[in-house]
């Protein structure tokens, strides 16, 4: 609780250690099934950051059953099966419960070592940051809640969410790199802010090599911008350092509640071409983004 783990791990054995979590939201698309894909790569991907092997999921259901047709709950259910089975991971049942609002997403739980698990404390200085999908899917969703949001990018926003974190997981895993965590409601500042403290260093963005969706830019200019973009920046503010000519804009980005985002990545310099490597390997996208240096634990954002 002290460092926001990204999950929580009990030691079992010498070798063995299960790793426990869960996440469920409201619908952020309108297709049951792409909603139910993302909710679950969700919810895996807390697994995922430190480097767990998924083993099972339950399911986490809260649907208005006489006022909605079953047949969208099934296709909810089916979209998240389908995210379970490709993450190697069996359906172990679940709980559901009548609410006027649909809600989905899992309990996970994995396995992973007891000594070679990552965390978000592990950083050193030294490392590079790198981050393996773009930010804005909070501005672009509320852009499509209010019906703006063209095919094309609801496609490609839905594509990235739904992408599970397995591939990333396992090239930092082949690169020994030194923590990780996942990029989810706090935003990239706000989760690179998490792992500066846990880690009791200083974090360095740069925001101009921040992967973002560059329609989100257009979005945010016409104030499509979710309030908790907003709380992530009030909540931040005080250990913060924005330093140099930061693009506005590019500002907000950095602050954006992400759901289903990728992993922030502390690898040492000398295996970033490894990480990438094996990144590229597995068709993840990816880029550095920043560094970790020594001084009072906080988060600089540079130009």
């Amino acid at each position: 609780m002290e460092t926001a783990a990204d999950a929580c791990i009990i030691r079992i054995s010498k070798d063995i250690a299960i790793v426990q979590s869960l996440d469920f939201f409201t619908p952020i698309v309108d297709d049951p099934f792409e909603f139910g894909q993302i909710a679950a790569a969700n919810s895996l991907s807390d697994l995922y950051a430190i480097g767990a092997r998924p083993l099972s999921a339950m399911n986490i259901v809260c649907y208005p059953i006489k006022d909605q047709p079953e047949e969208t709950l099934r296709q909810i259910l089916r979209g998240g099966i389908e995210k379970i089975h490709e993450a190697g991971a069996l359906l172990a049942g679940g709980h559901s419960v009548e609410d006027k609002e649909p809600k989905y997403g899992l309990s996970v739980t994995g396995l992973v070592h007891p000594e070679k698990f990552f965390s978000n404390s592990g950083a050193r200085p030294g490392d590079l940051l790198v981050l393996t999908k773009p930010v804005g899917t909070g501005i672009l969703s509320t852009a499509h809640k209010a019906g703006l949001l063209p095919p094309d990018i609801l496609s490609r926003m839905i594509d990235v969410m739904k992408r599970l974190n397995k591939a990333a997981s396992e090239a930092m895993k082949k690169a020994a790199a030194n923590a990780a965590t996942d990029i989810t409601g706090f935003g990239l500042a706000g989760h690179a802010l998490e792992m500066a403290l846990a880690s009791k260093c200083r974090l360095e963005l740069r925001a101009s090599k921040v992967p973002i969706f560059k329609e989100a830019l257009e979005y945010l200019k016409m104030g499509m911008i979710p309030e908790g973009d907003y709380s992530n920046q009030n909540f931040c503010r005080k250990m913060v350092n924005i330093s140099g000519d930061v693009d506005p804009d590019l500002l907000v980005l950095m602050f954006d509640a992400q759901t289903s985002g990728g992993l922030l990545i502390s690898v040492p310099r000398d295996r970033i071409e490894k990480l990438q490597r094996h990144l590229q390997l597995r068709g993840e996208e990816s880029a550095v983004i920043g560094s970790v240096k020594e001084g009072t634990p906080g988060l600089d954002i540079l130009a």
